[in-house]
């Protein structure tokens, strides 16, 4: 009879569909997280270089971020899933970017405008109209609660946006943030389709192209009154806004586009608090009640089963 002297080791398995579908969405939900830091801190530099230098308006900050963008790609990701001849060869491709620049440039002049609390606060609003498009043209479950939620976060919008009245009325900037909304809420749908078959460097690039092109109009002139300092803020912020496009758009190869938007409701949150500290940004109690109320409701209508 021999002796068993050797230890006895667990026996290694491979995981099962459920376990590696869980360590998927784990991996979706920490990208999306690194990416509401990284935009975060994008906006909050973009901030203070326009305080600092005006001739960095949205559109200047429009072509700094499709430049750098472009090159983060290319430098990165260079014979490792990016395929630029397909930003011109795929229908799909150039309404993403066409789109994505659209609501990039709308967000940056809104920036300016509003300050980076209340631009964000309003730009994120998009999960509403992002899920109800979704709901129209992927097929995704959108519930009668959520469409009641819908409806209250309309109100508290209102509301915020009466807050806004009170001190001199309900301005331009403000609209086209709403309308930023809109248009980001279909860019994440197409993020969501394209994702399915494209690279995320390649999706990210369609968009860097249409940015450059859409800020040039306007900001080719004010680029020559940028100072070396203001130009190296601007690609820090570009860089880094590149790196969380990217965390956002491979994320949603796992999330839904409603799971994946409700993690975002942080953003606002994160970008308040830091206009308040570093800019003096200050907001009405009825502005406050109406933002949490439009938060809020939008957290209810995006978050799905088992969202916590």
């Amino acid at each position: 009879m021999f002796v068993k002297i050797l230890p006895s080791f667990p026996r290694f398995r491979s995981p099962t569909p459920m376990e590696t579908e869980s360590s998927s969405q784990r991996n979706g939900i920490l990208l999306m997280l690194l990416s509401i830091v990284l935009f975060a801190v994008n906006v909050l530099l973009l901030r203070a270089i326009a305080l600092a230098v005006p001739a960095v308006d949205g559109y200047v900050a429009s072509i700094f971020r499709g430049l750098v963008g472009w090159c983060v790609i290319y430098l990165a990701f260079r014979g490792r899933g990016f395929e630029p001849r397909r930003l011109f060869s795929s229908p799909m491709l150039l309404l993403r970017g066409v789109v994505g620049a659209a609501g990039i440039l709308l967000f940056y002049v809104t920036i300016n405008h509003l300050g980076a609390g209340r631009a964000v606060i309003l730009n994120l609003t998009y999960p509403i109209f992002g899920a109800v498009m979704a709901a129209a043209f992927l097929k995704e479950s959108l519930r009668v609660g959520q469409l009641a939620w819908m409806l209250v976060g309309l109100v508290g919008l209102g509301v915020f946006l009466a807050g806004s009245a009170s001190d001199g009325g309900v301005t331009r900037y403000e609209v086209l943030a709403l309308l930023g909304a809109v248009v980001a809420g279909a860019a994440v749908v197409l993020i969501r389709v394209l994702s399915r078959t494209e690279h995320a460097s390649t999706i990210y690039a369609s968009q860097c192209i249409w940015s450059f092109l859409a800020g040039l109009p306007l900001g080719f002139k004010p680029l020559a009154e940028v100072t070396p300092m203001a130009a190296g803020v601007l690609v820090v912020a570009s860089v880094l806004v590149s790196v969380g496009q990217l965390a956002l758009t491979h994320s949603f190869r796992t999330l839904s586009v409603a799971k994946g938007s409700s993690i975002q409701m942080l953003l606002p949150l994160a970008t308040a608090v830091g206009g308040v500290l570093f800019f003096g940004e200050r907001y009405s109690p009825l502005e406050l009640f109406g933002a949490f109320i439009t938060l809020a409701a939008t957290w209810q209508v995006v978050r799905g089963p088992g969202v916590r």
